[in-house]
């Protein structure tokens, strides 16, 4: 047995160890990395909701996190999330998982298979086939992406022909029935039926929610498109599955939003389509706070030119669109960015409709409406878009009348496709604008790509996309852990709740040969321990704000030692109860702790309700799939009092645990190990 760990007279002692890496750090190194000086006056904890870049010195940013330091709207808007493939590949091994498939990218009228987002999409249903999982596949449909798309089995014939695999159709939500597993016994892949038949599924509704996850253990979701909305299939399920991840499609969808968020390259350049212009005043405001010219090509440029005083033909003015462009024109005018707006249009006459001719965009007579953008508007895009090194294209070249003489989408594409092989880093947003693109460009791999442009105007108003926020949390930073302990080689106990740290300090006080970890939601409780450490100068003990219920695995799993210990204690009874979205307890953390424990580790639960004890007792049994079991021969007899152990087996007590006994009550505690081999 690779560790012993004994308990006597209070104390806790450890076997001399050996430690090996559990896992690598991460390799790559962001340009936002922070090294503790010898010399520092205090370590301090990034914080993120406040959107200032204060970063532990100790833990450093992921390149996947580089693009929201310092950013409030990005770093609110798009958290870091679990991922199924930052997933360990083994525990999707006979697990029912439910996938939320993008309908538009996977059973469009034109699949196209050599697209990026459609073999993302392909590989997240691959991925999970291959692991082993059993998969039931869930989405909205109907004749408008599809007029293929007659019933739920024409569906699955399609995906059947993309994925080369075997999908089959079953109903059971019409019936108001929970999914009989009994059918993976032969087949694999399950398709749900139509969820847009469903009203319960726009109004969220709890009990449609849990009969579509009715014995489902974990939730993918892989539906970009529907991000932004708060539908039973994206967000109310996720309440009711132990874990909860990001899709590759919906993972590779939401690095295009960072990559074009990021302010990596100047000059920056917005090229601007489609109308409703008073909707999307808080984008096109975080746009020109980013951006050093917005470039307007669709409806919303004659809400520009009315808001400066131009004729503008009455029929193109929207409603309420006045005051919302002469804030967003002073905004720039203050921030010195240009905007931009047509000077030419091709237009037609009403009464000649195969009939073009060129006006300037301040005198285009009546009875004449512009379809395209004209020659000259076209050379200054042109001559502006030449200078940048970065570039984002949100919406159509379209007016109000479609006409098959419009070419100003196609001439563009062709200016960014020109661009984006001279190192000019190009995003594209919306459906006409990726079509364009892909039409006019032998490869569209030079571009940041994203179809679904609601989404992406909901998250440039600076807007939380509730598809993203229903999924399991990250820790986006890696751990510098030659920083955060004076020898990171030694054995390592974790503290998951560590509050105001009197528990962890105290141990770390008293055991030198160990280190100790503490991992707390509240920001406030954090900066004090790390000052406690500091003062004290203590060298084997460090705390990070997280929450540990879904960061633990991400967090711990770097330590180049063995996890010994992981003590939960006195766990917010409230917070915990079960119906409880983001309670401590769950699946997700009792597996992480059970795999990544050493053999013979300790797993320390106390509370002072005794109902939270029994509940916390249950799951760490019922989730560590026979890795852990209760101590039975390694405590002293004369701590235990029938299930539970009579005093604090490490002569340290927490301040809750301090405040309930100076009151008379009791408290409920036990140990349990993990075994060295599974029961």
């Amino acid at each position: 047995m690779a560790q012993l760990l004994n308990i006597h007279n209070g104390i806790m002692f450890s076997n001399k160890l050996s430690f090996f890496a559990t896992s690598k750090l991460l390799q790559q190194k962001s340009s936002c990395s922070y090294i503790r000086n010898n010399d520092a006056s205090r370590n301090r904890l990034q914080s993120f909701s406040q959107g200032e870049c204060e970063i532990a010195d100790s833990v450093r940013s992921s390149p996947e996190s580089e693009a929201y330091v310092g950013d409030e709207v990005v770093s609110d808007t798009l958290p870091h999330i679990q991922t199924l493939r930052k997933f360990p590949k083994q525990e999707l091994f006979a697990k029912v998982v439910m996938v939320r498939f993008d309908s538009t990218t996977l059973i469009g009228e034109e699949l196209d298979l050599s697209s990026q987002s459609v073999s993302k999409a392909l590989f997240t249903i691959k991925y999970l086939h291959e692991a082993g999982a059993k998969v039931i596949l869930a989405s909205d449909w109907s004749s408008k992406i599809n007029s293929t798309l007659v019933d739920a089995e024409s569906v699955a014939d399609i995906l059947s022909s993309a994925l080369q695999l075997k999908v089959v159709t079953v109903w059971c939500l019409s019936s108001k029935i929970s999914l009989d597993m009994e059918v993976f016994k032969k087949e694999d892949i399950l398709l749900l039926e139509n969820l847009s038949e469903f009203k319960e599924e726009v109004a969220n509704c709890p009990k449609f929610a849990g009969l579509l996850s009715s014995g489902v253990d974990i939730f993918v979701n892989d539906s970009f498109s529907q991000s932004h909305k708060i539908l039973a299939s994206t967000v109310g399920v996720a309440r009711f599955c132990y874990a909860c991840l990001a899709g590759f499609h919906v993972e590779e969808s939401l690095c295009q939003l960072k990559k074009a968020a990021k302010l990596d390259k100047k000059p920056y350049v917005a090229i601007i389509g489609g109308g409703n212009l008073y909707n999307k005043a808080a984008a096109l405001h975080y746009l020109a706070s980013r951006c050093d010219g917005l470039f307007f090509v669709g409806m919303m440029s004659f809400q520009i030119m009315h808001a400066l005083g131009l004729s503008v033909p009455s029929s193109l003015v929207e409603e309420d669109a006045h005051k919302a462009a002469l804030d967003l024109i002073q905004f720039a005018h203050h921030k010195n960015i240009n905007i931009i707006y047509p000077k030419d249009f091709w237009c037609i006459n009403n009464h000649r409709p195969n009939h073009l001719e060129m006006f300037p965009a301040h005198f285009i007579p009546d009875g004449w409406v512009p379809v395209d953008l004209g020659t000259r508007s076209l050379d200054e895009l042109n001559s502006l878009i030449t200078k940048s090194k970065k570039i984002i294209w949100i919406g159509p070249v379209k007016f109000r009348l479609s006409t098959q003489h419009i070419n100003g989408a196609s001439n563009l594409a062709r200016m960014l496709c020109k661009l984006s092989q001279s190192n000019c880093n190009v995003t594209v947003v919306g459906g006409m604008a990726c079509k364009a693109i892909t039409k006019e460009s032998s490869s569209a791999l030079g571009f940041n790509m994203v179809k679904n442009a609601s989404v992406v105007w909901e998250f440039l108003k600076g807007r939380k996309l509730p598809g993203i926020m229903a999924l399991d949390r990250d820790f986006p930073f890696e751990i510098d852990w030659d920083a955060a302990y004076s020898d990171p080689a030694q054995p390592l106990v974790v503290d998951i709740g560590s509050g105001n740290g009197l528990f962890l300090l105290g141990m770390a006080r008293k055991r030198k040969d160990l280190n100790f970890l503490g991992l707390e939601i509240n920001a406030k409780l954090v900066r004090r321990c790390l000052d406690s450490v500091h003062l004290s100068g203590i060298t084997n003990g460090y705390f990070i704000e997280t929450n540990a219920t879904s960061t633990f695995r991400s967090i711990v799993s770097s330590y180049p030692g063995q996890l010994i210990l992981v003590s939960i204690q006195c766990p917010n009874p409230d917070f915990n109860k079960p119906e409880h979205r983001w309670r401590m307890m769950q699946r997700s953390l009792v597996e992480a702790v059970a795999n990544l424990l050493t053999y013979d580790g300790k797993v320390f639960l106390q509370s002072d309700i005794k109902e939270v004890a029994v509940r916390m007792k249950k799951q760490f049994l019922e989730y560590s799939m026979g890795k852990i079991a209760l101590v039975q021969d390694h405590c002293d007899t004369k701590i235990k009092q029938g299930e539970w152990l009579a005093e604090n087996p490490f002569g340290v007590r927490s301040d809750w645990e301090q405040h309930v006994l100076d009151r008379g009550a009791p408290m409920y505690r036990l140990m349990l190990s993990k075994l060295a081999t599974v029961r």
